[in-house]
């Protein structure tokens, strides 16, 4: 009966069991004792949403990660950080070769679906190359962070603490262990150190292009002209997010902000500023002092988040390039949403219109839940909704506050975030059949 049940559960299904599992087991593993610095059982709740963030690589939290959880606890954290980023049909597949056992037909659908690939020829070689890539990126932010870490703390500490973050920041999870010199305090203190700044942007950008533009370019180097359209999409876009938001965020806030920071400090903040809301979570100013312009960025770039495929949230960069190719090309009376001598399919800007709309309505229906739970500004309300949805983890400090009802509702934010807006609506739709009948079209007044 079992085993006939599992066999309906579609593709969408069966991907958001599979974090829903893991969330449950890291919650468990979270309340036992072991997992606190005090010996003492940690509540449900705390548990649930530390899990939740960990596993939907969120870094939102209600306790801060060094003084709240022992070693055995941040090791649990850095784990589900690792099976979230990567996918759990990624990690299942690695264990899977691992033991030498064949990847059957339904596991490689698992996977094309995982990790948004468009066909599913090759798709566990892609999956071999991005476990080599994690290992390898992972282990070279965290060489580099020792530069910084080992004089500080010690060689064992040191080492530990690079690993950590450089885990964290790849799989653009946002938690830290910065609470040794302030709870809650992320990496402002370190906001001109380039043994951070430069490793921890890194690692973001390439987990957050996405393992297809990995694929893409290690195939044909240099050779920018045969890239994929999804590659030229995804590398144009993020470009222009990075380096417009970064300009953006230096004229905001230079003589604010910023004023008080050394020349190279301003640079590492404009860029890290522009960096880690697509969809890290860590920060190297203070979020409370941000002007209303910077906020508003902060706000579309965490919507926006990373790329197809990737370790990153949000509605994904090639979702918003479609709908604002389709939307200039209405406006200039063009058929269709041309780009890079291609015209996008109608399939496409369908999929990303409805992305795009789902997302936004989830989190202003999430916001006024919140504003009539709880007596908070909309101004952080808003910041806290876009940051659980699009996985991102940056907060104006309200988490901390929030109520149980509250809280259960930003797990659910930050759940569907990771698993995607479209998987997780089709868990109760897709596998239905479609009407036969065609209804009559009709035309209504827009605009």
């Amino acid at each position: 009966m079992n085993k006939k049940y599992h066999r309906r559960l579609t593709k969408a299904q069966n991907i958001a069991i599979s974090f829903l599992l893991i969330i449950l087991a890291g919650a468990f593993l979270l309340m036992l004792p072991i997992s606190s610095k005090s010996g003492q059982w940690t509540d449900p709740l705390t548990a649930l949403f530390t899990a939740t963030s960990a596993s939907c690589v969120t870094g939102l939290v209600v306790v801060d990660t060094y003084t709240q959880w022992s070693l055995f606890g941040q090791i649990c954290i850095l784990i589900m950080i690792e099976i979230g980023g990567l996918g759990v049909i990624t990690m299942g597949t690695l264990v899977a070769m691992a033991f030498k056992r064949n990847i059957t037909l339904k596991s490689r659908n698992l996977l094309q679906e995982s990790v948004n690939s468009l066909q599913i020829g090759g798709v566990v070689r892609l999956i071999r190359m991005v476990i080599k890539g994690t290992i390898f990126l992972e282990a070279a932010g965290a060489l580099v962070m020792m530069a910084y870490f080992i004089p500080l703390l010690g060689v064992g500490r040191g080492i530990y603490y690079s690993i950590f973050h450089a885990i964290s920041a790849f799989c653009n999870a946002g938690f830290d262990l910065m609470g040794y010199q302030e709870e809650y305090i992320s990496f402002v203190n370190q906001v001109d150190v380039p043994w951070i700044n430069i490793p921890i942007m890194l690692l973001i950008v390439i987990g957050g292009i996405g393992f297809l533009v990995w694929e893409d370019i290690c195939e044909k180097k240099w050779n920018i002209r045969k890239y994929n359209f999804h590659t030229k999409l995804v590398l144009t876009t993020t470009f222009i997010l990075i380096f417009g938001g970064a300009a953006l965020f230096y004229l905001f806030e230079h003589q604010r902000l910023f004023a008080d920071f050394s020349p190279a400090g301003k640079v590492f903040a404009s860029f890290f500023s522009a960096i880690t809301p697509r969809t890290a979570g860590f920060n190297t100013v203070d979020l409370t002092k941000l002007s209303e312009n910077s906020w508003l960025l902060t706000i579309i770039l965490m919507f926006i988040g990373g790329s197809p495929g990737s370790t990153a949230g949000g509605i994904k960069t090639t979702t918003i390039a479609v709908v604002l190719i389709f939307m200039i090309s209405n406006l200039r009376q063009k058929r269709g949403a041309n780009v890079f001598g291609r015209c996008i399919s109608d399939e496409t800007v369908k999929k990303a219109l409805t992305v795009f709309m789902l997302n936004l309505t989830l989190a202003l229906t999430a916001a006024m839940i919140l504003c009539g739970l709880q007596d908070f500004s909309v101004k952080d309300v808003f910041f806290e909704v876009f940051s659980a949805g699009a996985t991102v983890g940056m907060t104006t400090g309200i988490t901390r506050e929030l109520c149980v009802a509250a809280r259960l509702v930003i797990i659910l934010l930050m759940y569907t975030g990771r698993v995607g807006s479209m998987t997780f609506t089709l868990i109760f739709s897709e596998g239905r059949p479609e009407p036969k009948i065609k209804l009559p079209d009709v035309d209504v007044p827009i605009g």
